[in-house]
């Protein structure tokens, strides 16, 4: 079977960053823990929200570097002696990853009931029509 690139059809031009994209987003971690949502808010607002019971805000790390959200979660090892019958709720380090397309910003993040909250907008880009005049090579 081959691979279907965007960049091989003639008529997508400069589309080598939008291909590395979606190719980090299928390698950005797809394990299931910590469960999310992300959700529309408006016409151009999203919120990713994080199931992180657990974890205190000390313990978790938002970043951004070149369109991608990594959202970190770190709980300290603890030196109880308890003895756990049952032991359900996860208590182990994390890292989920999100490309965000070109003008996505992040905003705010909050914490609410167990739930890590990240906004995110994204800028109406302006309408730009240009011409382009035409040079005679005389």
């Amino acid at each position: 079977m081959s691979r279907v690139s965007l960049t091989g059809h003639p008529f997508l031009l400069g589309f080598e960053q939008v291909e590395r994209m979606v190719e980090r987003a299928a390698k950005s971690g797809s394990d299931g823990f910590p469960p999310y949502n992300i959700e529309l808010r408006g016409e151009n607002s999203y919120r990713i929200s994080l199931a992180v019971a657990g974890f205190s805000e000390d313990n978790l790390e938002i970043t951004v570097e070149d369109n991608l959200l990594v959202v970190r979660g770190r709980i300290a090892e603890r030196d109880d002696e308890s003895v756990y019958l049952h032991r359900g709720i996860a208590a182990r380090q994390f890292q989920k990853s999100f490309v965000l397309a070109e003008g996505v910003e992040v905003g705010a993040a909050s914490m609410e009931n167990g739930l890590l909250h990240v906004d995110l907008e994204r800028r109406k880009p302006d309408a730009v029509v240009r011409k382009i005049s035409i040079n005679s090579s005389s």
